[in-house]
This record gives C-alpha cells, sequence and structure tokens, in this order.
C-alpha cells in the first residue's frame, strides 16, 4: 500500500521524538516516552485523536539497537509499515546538514522517508530463536573483550613493573578471569545446543562448517547477520558489508590511489572471517600455497589474505546455495540430454 504519510522517528534510551510529515509540509511533531504502554497509548490518540490511518504512514527510524525494539515490535505487531534504516545512509543522503538536535534528527529522518520511499525495505523481526543466537553471540563478544582486557593488563604490569605489583594484580583479577573462561565455554555451549534444536539452523550450520576454516563460532555469526542467509543470498554483496570487497580509489588524472576495501563494514564479522583466513593460511594445504606462491610473485600478504577470506565466503555462499557440502575435490559433471 503506498503510503501518503511518513513519521521519522528518533530513538533514545528513555523516550523518541517524532515528526509527521506528507509530502510538502511538516504536519506535526512530539516526544513519547520508549514504553509499551505509552507506545500504545501514542498509536491510539494518532488514530483517535489525529484521525490518521496508521496503514497509510511509513514509520522511520535509524537503527539504534536495542533501544528501538518496543517500538519496532508494537509497530510490526499491527501489520504497519516499518523502515529501520542505517544512520550513516539518512546522514549522507540529505547533503550538506548543519547543527543537530531531537527534533531536526526526526525532521530529517520523515524527510528520508518521504524522499526515498521507493528505497525502503520493510522491517520484519527475526525468528525467536535467532533472536536468541544474536543475543548469545554479543554476550560472547563481550565476554571475549572483557578477558582481553584484564589479560593485557597483567602483561602490561608484568614487563613495565616490578614483581610485587604483578603479583597483586594477578592476584586480584585470577578469580575474574578464570570465572570469564568459565562463562565463555557456558557460552559456547549454549550457542551450539541452540543451533542443534533448530531443523534449519542445525541444517545450515552443517553447510557452513563443511567449509574448511570455518567454524561454529564463525558460522553462528553468519547466521545471525545473514538472517539465515535471507537477507544475503549474493556473495558478493555480503563482502561488501564485511568490509571484504575491493573498491577503485581514482578520479581524473591527479588521483591515482590503490584499490582498497571500504571501512564501512560489519567490523566483528570481518575480524572473525580474517581470524578464519589466518587459520587457514597457517596449516598446510590449498590456502597456505596460495598464499605462498602469491607472496613470492610479489604480492602484498594483507590483500592475500583478504582474498583468502573472499574465498571463504564465496564457498560459504555456493554451499548454501547449492544445498550440498563442501567438496575439496569437487568434479563437476556435465549432463547431455
Amino acid at each position: 500500500m503506498e503510503s501518503k504519510l511518513f513519521i521519522g522517528c528518533d530513538i533514545a534510551q528513555d523516550s523518541f521524538t517524532f515528526c509527521l510529515r506528507s509530502d510538502t509540509e511538516i504536519i506535526f511533531q512530539g516526544e513519547v516516552s520508549n514504553s509499551l504502554k505509552s507506545i500504545k497509548k501514542w498509536l491510539s490518540d494518532l488514530k483517535k485523536v489525529q484521525r490518521l490511518d496508521l496503514s497509510h504512514i511509513t514509520f522511520c527510524m535509524e537503527h539504534t539497537g536495542v533501544y528501538g525494539l518496543i517500538l519496532m515490535r508494537t509497530l510490526h505487531e499491527r501489520s504497519l509499515i516499518v523502515c529501520v534504516e542505517s544512520a550513516a545512509n539518512i546522514k549522507l543522503s540529505l547533503g550538506l546538514q548543519r547543527g543537530k538536535n531531537d527534533k531536526v534528527d526526526a525532521r530529517r529522518i520523515a524527510e528520508y522517508a518521504m524522499r526515498y520511499t521507493d528505497r525502503l525495505k520493510h522491517w520484519k523481526p527475526k525468528r525467536a530463536i535467532l533472536q536468541k543466537l544474536q543475543l548469545l553471540n554479543g554476550m560472547r563478544a563481550r565476554l571475549l573483550k572483557t578477558r582481553s582486557i584484564l589479560s593485557r593488563n597483567i602483561q602490561e604490569v608484568k614487563v613495565f613493573m616490578g614483581k610485587e605489583e604483578y603479583s597483586i594484580l594477578k592476584k586480584g583479577t585470577q578469580a575474574a578471569l578464570s570465572g570469564i573462561e568459565k562463562d565463555i565455554k557456558q557460552a559456547d555451549k549454549q550457542i551450539a545446543d541452540l543451533i542443534k534444536s533448530d531443523e534449519n539452523l542445525r541444517k545450515l550450520s552443517r553447510l557452513v562448517t563443511s567449509v574448511h576454516g570455518v567454524g561454529m563460532v564463525t558460522c553462528s555469526a553468519l547466521l545471525v547477520k545473514t538472517n539465515e542467509f535471507q537477507d544475503f543470498t549474493e556473495a558478493k554483496k555480503f563482502a561488501c558489508t564485511a568490509g571484504l570487497a575491493p573498491f577503485d580509489h581514482s578520479s581524473g588524472k591527479s588521483i591515482r590511489g590503490k584499490t582498497r576495501v571500504s571501512h564501512r563494514a560489519h567490523k566483528d564479522l570481518k575480524t572473525l572471517l580474517h581470524m578464519c583466513a589466518v587459520g587457514c593460511i597457517g596449516r598446510k594445504g590449498e590456502y597456505k600455497d596460495y598464499f605462498e606462491r602469491k607472496v613470492a610473485a610479489g604480492k602484498n600478504k594483507m590483500l592475500v589474505i583478504n582474498a583468502v577470506r573472499n574465498k571463504l565466503v564465496h564457498r560459504i555462499f555456493a554451499v548454501v546455495r547449492d544445498q550440498v557440502m563442501y567438496q575439496k575435490n569437487y568434479q563437476y559433471n556435465l549432463v547431455m540430454s
């Protein structure tokens, strides 16, 4: 159904500011508490007091993580049009802007929805089990980060301070580090059990992990990011999102930069794929041979590692597309009719 009205929502932790506009003018603005009760009352007021047909309104907002979940889920449950866009997309699409506050941001989001209504994708929540998997992945990542901070601090004290200081710090954090290590192992088990409990996730994980070098942690992140390989069906598009696709950097006669990947990427996922690639080239096999051959030919090491990451992504998407386990020595048999 074509929208005639657009509401831009600038969401914060405690409240969100909204702006209602048509394709020609701003109608009104306001602020709503970011709670289920307040959101339901707001929607009721829009319908009864303002006499608006909510099915003709496009609700657009920036992706703000958990802050927008209550609003997004409430709108989706009522079968209303919900669009969740990247903040960078909105900012870059409107040209040069000056000043910033909640009301201005809400107006800009509403303007973005009005201008690019033909490009907007309607938001749909992931399956409940995938949302749990995403939560576990995030929890595990934060545990790893905390462990890294504590461990690095201990090593720095060991190098630059005395044995007494090192002993004090090590004893003081030993219990915390042991607890974190235990929690990480528990998170790994929960992730594995959750994937095994669902038929589709179990099937996809078997396909993805059949690719040499890809483990369960990376597989779990891929399942969440690709929404079970529904949001991404092409390896090249996913490689771009993960920051693996190289782009030209040249213009006219004066700019002749190196072809390079973009910094606008999903950095956590890129890190996981990088670790997979490094693990592959560190063991005997085709990846190691490929890496050594290209480096010997004068190629930059990071460029070759990025090529290995791309190989992994293309193989993952190939096995998911064909629903066939990865075969190292696969032979294509041409069927003659």
